[in-house]
């Protein structure tokens, strides 16, 4: 490889930041174009750069604008950016929710600098790179679930199972349904409870494969 990676580092802790910078910005096959400590600050800083970033390196937990919530933006922006999300969140919710965004993939804190150097070498030449721990939870997510059986939900569960694809809140469904917060959310932990699911997400993710 002739030409560095062009890499951006978005990462509030100073120390991380610092580790992170002095291992991977000496590397010669990548060179360190953006240090930022929140994405404000990221974007702040774009416009003054000759070349824009071709892989990003972004923490979730951040202040101000979460990682995840700055994905959509940063895919905006940088549609040829490569962005991976350094975390040390590692449950299936948070990991969907990433990838549903844009991210190209997903590491924990933990991983060792030099996997994440090959992590950064590996999502430049097109691949997806996991940490393990969150490849073992990618793959159990979409790992075939087979169908629920039809009178496993009562009637009155469909339809907040119906309520929830659509997007609403508790409140929300309560008002639809004519029911109690209290009850909505006693209807949704027994929805989990018989569906084995986690999280809106997932139970939004079985229905749109028909599996419900």
């Amino acid at each position: 490889m002739n030409t560095p990676i062009r890499l951006a580092l978005v990462e509030d802790d100073p120390e991380v930041r610092a580790l992170l910078h002095g291992y991977l910005c000496r590397q010669p096959e990548l060179s360190c174009v953006l240090l930022a400590d929140s994405v404000e600050s990221f974007l702040q800083q774009l416009p003054d750069l000759l070349q824009p970033p071709q892989v990003i390196l972004l923490d979730i937990h951040l202040p101000g604008m979460s990682g995840l919530e700055a994905l959509p933006l940063l895919k905006q922006r940088l549609p040829e950016a490569d962005v991976v999300m350094q975390t040390v969140f590692d449950d299936a919710d948070r990991i969907y929710r990433a990838l549903c965004a844009g991210a190209s993939g997903y590491v924990l804190k933990n991983t060792p600098l030099e996997e994440l150097k090959a992590a950064v070498l590996e999502v430049y030449r097109g691949g997806a790179p996991m940490s393990r721990a969150v490849a073992r939870k990618v793959l159990a997510h979409f790992k075939p679930t087979p169908a629920v059986q039809p009178d496993l939900l009562s009637e009155r569960e469909r339809e907040v199972v119906v309520a929830i694809v659509d997007g609403l809140s508790d409140k929300q469904v309560a008002a639809r349904l004519d029911l109690s917060v209290e009850t909505v959310r006693t209807y949704v932990k027994r929805i989990y409870k018989k569906l084995q699911v986690g999280s809106r997400t997932e139970l939004v993710s079985r229905h749109a494969r028909g599996q419900l």
